[in-house]
């Protein structure tokens, strides 16, 4: 380039000048930097801080829950999404939480008092999320998501709830699962559990949660100072699926169990029945329904004070699982111990004939047979049959309360049946002992009448009585009974729920086919009325046990049903009466019917086992008597 442009040299630049630039871009550069960097160190202090603080831990990670079939591969429980209501209590400002309660409860539904009470049963970190609402309606979830400013603390959750396919039907035996307490929260948070979990409350969902629920995984998240996550960094062990469970529960014996039960209690006008359905070689539950019943549904999508208080103020108790949780008087059911021991005992043989009157005196009582009349001398065929308790009065006599009690236990009354379901009631067997230790006096003689024929202390549950008399139809084996076969793992392992023995009847083959026979002179002598023109052997028992004050004769009643049928039921022309049939020990099908405080002119049970028997067996021509079923004044 030519230094000469205007044909004058130019003068090369000054030194100083560049020097003095140079310094005033480094003062200038300095003090800007020193103004940022009191920026950073004194104006950002709170938020270097609060960087400072924030940390990484490793927190639960919840699992999904197991479903439930029965025992022909139908799902019976499903997981549905759904969303959930959630109060963080750090982030809600106590001066507004009146105001957000109220404003939460309106728009959820809910009693404002049952969220404050969620809120201060927490017993966990005040971070930790608690759930208020659940099964919340997708608008309302999307309104409340969009009003963080106006509600500080809520937050809308994706749950999942649990879905009770067939509602009421099953509910006694599914159960449900409901949000956990603040004191349980105690006792569980070292198992994996969250303020925010759900547990199972009852029935199959309560006796198998460890099951159910799976393991827990692990993730480790970032939280900030004041303990919100920030994010997942990773999960260090991933959730384990819960197990599934597969009943033994046949959804079809289910619902015919439940239309006989129904079906009587309209027409005897009952308020609360029972109809279990048992293998006897297995100790499998096929049907169980007591009843009146809830919706489990109720509770798996929250339900309200008032609905729950309606539940629990029902006087035929609908919570109640009366099948196994209830005890009442057998009546004459309870005449097969008496009739067992005194055979074992060689107090009598099956020929022995005993006196019956129409009453027997004993210390300034009279004890009266059923009919008033007695039916003369009869053997244990005959007593059984026509149900004598003048015959059993004496039996239990000739036995003594000691001994017969011993013989109740045989057949597992008076101990729980440890079926694989909830709050199990124990039942009452007396003895010298029980009385001494309970009332502290001695059994009086007329007391050991009336434990002969299932009266006086005497208290059982349906299930025990059911399982005594398959303890006698399959040869004297006393079954654990269950509600579950099989348990499915994840992974499609299947561990099977083999049978339990929980005793054997201490006596001989011979007692047992003896009072197997006397179950089906119960029927063939049309004490059951004309159960025996079914067109299938059944043996069996009816009670009529007596309950609540009065005198005898003016008490109200309830009235029970019990008996098996063999593996071939079906009558033949060369064994009409069915007595080569009930010789047998492979009985697969027995029934109980409880109907309570029925107060009807016939046995009320008797009908609605009689309508089991025909939908099961598929039997067109219908042999009830609803005749029988109206009601006598008390």
């Amino acid at each position: 380039m030519n230094p000469y442009l205007d044909g004058r040299p130019v003068p090369a630049p000054s030194r100083l000048r560049f020097l003095v630039f140079g310094l005033a871009v480094v003062l200038a550069a300095g003090a800007l930097s020193t103004r940022l960097f009191a920026i950073q160190i004194g104006g950002a202090m709170p938020y270097t801080a609060l960087a400072a603080t924030t940390r990484t831990v490793v927190e639960p990670l919840p699992s999904t829950r197991g479903v439930i079939f029965d025992r022909n591969g139908k799902p019976l429980v499903s997981n549905t999404a759904s969303y959930s209501v959630k109060i963080r209590p750090a982030d809600l400002p106590e001066s507004r939480r009146v105001q957000v309660v109220n404003t939460l409860a309106a728009l959820v539904g809910e009693d404002p008092a049952s969220i404050n009470v969620a809120l201060d049963s927490n017993t966990g970190s005040s971070y930790d999320l608690v759930r208020v609402a659940q099964d919340v309606d997708p608008r309302v979830a999307g309104l409340i998501a969009e009003s963080s400013d106006a509600l500080p603390g809520v937050q809308v959750v994706v749950d999942t709830r649990r879905d009770y396919v067939l509602g009421p039907l099953l509910s006694q035996v599914l159960g449900y699962t409901a949000p956990i307490s603040g004191p349980e929260l105690s006792s569980l948070k070292d198992q994996g559990y969250l303020p925010d979990d759900l547990l199972g409350r009852t029935g199959v969902e309560s006796e198998y949660e460890s099951v159910l629920r799976g393991q827990y995984g692990l993730q480790t998240v970032e939280r900030d100072a004041a303990g919100r996550d920030i994010q997942v960094l990773r999960t260090d062990q991933p959730p384990i699926a819960g197990s599934s469970v597969k009943l033994s529960i046949d959804v079809h014996q289910q619902q015919l169990a439940q239309q006989a039960l129904q079906w009587g209690m309209k027409t005897a006008g009952l308020k609360r029945g029972v109809v279990i359905v048992m293998n006897p070689q297995t100790g499998e539950i096929l049907a169980l329904v007591s009843l009146p019943t809830y919706d489990d549904n109720l509770f798996s999508q929250g339900i309200s004070p008032s609905e729950y208080q309606a539940l629990l103020n029902n006087p035929q108790k609908p919570l109640v699982d009366h099948a196994i949780s209830d005890q009442y008087p057998p009546g004459s059911t309870y005449k097969l111990v008496a009739g067992t021991g005194v055979l074992a005992d060689g107090k009598i043989t099956a020929s022995t004939r005993i006196r019956t009157a129409g009453s027997l005196s004993l210390g300034g009582f009279r004890f009266n047979d059923w009919n008033g009349r007695g039916f003369g001398l009869c053997n244990i065929y005959c007593g059984f049959g026509n149900s004598s308790d003048t015959f059993f009065y004496q039996a239990a006599a000739m036995l003594g309360i000691d001994r017969h009690g011993y013989w109740g236990k045989q057949y597992g009354f008076g101990a729980p049946t440890q079926i694989d379901l909830p709050n199990e009631a124990a039942g009452t067997v007396p003895t010298n002992q029980w009385k001494l230790d309970t009332l502290g006096l001695p059994i009086y003689p007329g007391e050991v009448y009336l434990a002969g024929i299932g009266q006086g202390y005497v208290q059982v549950t349906p299930l025990q009585l059911l399982n005594a008399y398959c303890a006698l139809a399959n040869g004297g084996t006393l079954y654990k009974p269950h509600v579950v076969d099989q348990i499915i793992a994840p992974d499609g392992t299947v561990t099977n729920i083999d049978p339990q023995v929980l005793g054997e009847v201490n006596t001989s083959q011979k007692v047992l086919a003896i009072m197997r026979r006397a179950a089906r002179n119960t029927v063939v002598i049309r004490h059951t009325y004309n159960l025996v023109d079914l067109p299938i052997v059944i043996a069996g028992k009816t009670g009529t046990a007596e309950f609540g004050s009065g005198a005898r004769g003016h008490l109200a009643f309830h009235t029970w049903f019990v008996g098996f049928v063999p593996k071939n039921p079906w009558k033949t022309l060369s064994d009409p009466n069915g007595w080569k049939a009930v010789a047998r020990t492979d009985s697969p099908l027995a029934v109980l019917v409880l109907a309570f405080d029925s107060n009807t002119r016939g046995n009320a049970a008797t009908e609605i086992a009689k309508y089991f028997f025909q939908l099961h067996f598929n039997i067109k021509k219908d042999y009830r008597r609803p005749d029988l079923l109206r009601k006598v004044s008390n």
